[in-house]
């Protein structure tokens, strides 16, 4: 990966902000604010913690009556409502190598993923055959699917299963709104901010060969790349963070720099110490976070569908070849999803109290420091609720890491909740998006 020259304190922020261990030093630093009352815009009340725990596992197990649950992601919201999407996406790739399918995978999950912006309350997409109608997430996860299926992001007519660089840069809003039925009656937030994210995504395939290849630049060659970052088998999935992060980070827009570094979903908030450089941001990588998420099953699928010892994948590692399949670790040293069905899911049940009427009264910037603090405190209650869950249910982190209770979980929980106590669904507190943060 190319790397522009950085001075060491400069390259040493950068990293850090960058890193979960940020995520949570800074929205635990708020979060301690929080419970001693000198936020402006929330306070917390953990005495409701137990009871918001015992909600979210009978929404989990609704769902999961067995606990077996799958990783939060968006794979998820590709098979809601029918799984054999997936199994005719496997038949279409069927004739690849285990390789190649997971890079289809990755074009797949990571374009998908970009285009995850809130949708409004208003837009919802149309199955071709089925008839059925999805609204919100899983609307644009399943258009989106039928997008690349149809070759919307591909530049080669003969290869439509994939997303490549000049695919994604002579991407048109027409082409875009066409694929998610987009029109004046069926408004979608931010086709624009969408379109621009995707076509900055095209620009920073070409310009990072050594991580998204020279001849064919796809997101799908970072399969290759995170490859080569495994140890005895083993990934971290913190190492997938940071590749997401540097790879992708140049696609954001309009967002904090150093030294021309694009921070991407970092944010400022005042009440945060001014004593040293940077020590006021606070840093959240929703998106990222979320892709990496969905990027770790194709790579698990990977490692059990070929053994790494196999001439193909020797040949991209370029180390002794290894010996045991796949692992991802580390799963919880990611953090839970600072966004609206989360953070709504705190405000509903009570874990957040809001102090000053105007977070109710109007729509925020994602740069407004009442969402800022919103997500902070976001990020520490699911640590905090994940905790108290596995206390009533008996069981580890290992058992039920943090990317479980999430699925289970607390972003379906939010849904209901907010769906109980609003006609429309919509989250407690209403954000003013470009279509690149929620």
């Amino acid at each position: 990966m190319t790397f522009k020259l950085l001075n060491p304190e400069d390259s040493a922020a950068i990293a850090y902000l960058h890193s979960p261990l940020a995520i949570r030093e800074r929205c635990g630093q708020l979060f301690d604010l929080a419970c001693a009352d000198k936020l402006r815009y929330f306070r917390c009340d953990l005495s409701q913690l137990d009871r918001v725990a015992e909600y979210v596992i009978q929404i989990t197990r609704e769902s999961y009556p067995d606990l077996n649950i799958p990783f939060h992601s968006r794979w998820r919201h590709f098979e809601v409502g029918d799984s054999t999407r997936l199994t005719l996406l496997d038949e279409k790739l069927a004739g690849l190598t285990p390789l190649a399918k997971a890079q289809a995978k990755f074009d797949l999950a990571i374009v998908s993923v970009l285009l995850d912006a809130g949708a409004g309350d208003r837009w919802q997409y149309t199955e071709p055959g089925s008839g059925q109608v999805w609204r919100r997430s899983e609307g644009l996860a399943i258009a989106s699917f039928h997008a690349f299926c149809q070759g919307v992001f591909s530049s080669d007519a003969n290869q439509p299963l994939q997303a490549d660089a000049i695919g994604l840069q002579t991407l048109t809003e027409e082409a875009l709104s066409e694929a998610f039925q987009v029109s004046a009656e069926n408004p979608l937030v931010g086709v624009q901010g969408r379109l621009n994210l995707l076509q900055r995504l095209g620009k920073v395939l070409q310009d990072s060969p050594d991580v998204f290849g020279v001849q064919n630049p796809r997101p799908g060659c970072l399969v290759n790349y995170l490859l080569r970052q495994i140890r005895d088998g083993q990934l971290e999935a913190s190492a997938v963070l940071s590749v997401v992060l540097s790879g992708l980070g140049a696609i954001w827009p309009g967002r904090l720099t150093i030294a021309d570094v694009n921070l991407g979903d970092v944010w400022v908030h005042s009440a945060l110490p001014d004593d040293q450089p940077y020590s006021q941001l606070v840093p959240f990588h929703k998106l990222s976070q979320w892709l990496t998420y969905s990027l770790l099953e194709p790579l698990q699928a990977l490692g059990t569908e070929i053994s790494l010892t196999e001439e193909e994948i020797a040949s991209v590692v370029k180390i002794e070849p290894l010996q045991a399949t796949l692992e991802i670790i580390g799963l919880d040293a990611l953090t839970g999803l600072p966004e609206y069905r989360n953070g709504g899911l705190c405000v509903d049940l009570g874990l957040l109290q809001i102090k000053d009427p105007i977070v109710l009264q109007q729509k925020h910037l994602s740069s407004a420091e009442a969402i800022v603090e919103w997500r902070a405190l976001t990020v520490i209650l699911l640590d905090r609720l994940a905790e108290t869950i596995r206390q009533q249910l008996h069981l580890t982190a290992t058992d039920l890491p943090l990317v479980k209770i999430l699925q289970g979980g607390t972003w379906a929980a939010g849904r209901q909740i907010a769906a109980e106590l609003r006609p429309s669904g919509r989250p407690p507190i209403q954000i003013e998006s470009d279509g690149t943060v929620f």
